[in-house]
């Protein structure tokens, strides 16, 4: 059980780094996104950054549901590593 509850807490860790990477990359207009690596990242992120961006759509030109995807992370990520491990399995 352990096992498991660090290696979601590292893959939550993980994938909140690649949001990040996504993020500051969208910085850039001259990322051509079919190309790799960036397609890969995008592939992976745009998904999970498309639930949000239905419920908040962009206000002036500027996203903010990565924010509203953030919190999300967060709190699943507090919620998994919160969760009491026992030694013995019976």
């Amino acid at each position: 059980m352990a096992l498991l509850i660090t290696t979601l807490v590292t893959f939550i860790q993980i994938y909140t780094t690649l949001l990040i990477i996504r993020i500051l990359l969208s910085w850039f207009p001259n990322i051509d996104w079919y190309n790799q690596p960036f397609a890969a990242l995008s592939q992976i992120t745009d998904p999970y950054l498309n639930l949000f961006r239905s419920i908040i759509p962009p206000l002036g030109g500027i996203d903010f549901s990565p924010i509203l995807a953030f919190i999300v992370l967060r709190v699943v990520g507090t919620l998994i590593a919160s969760v009491p491990v026992t030694a013995s399995f019976y």
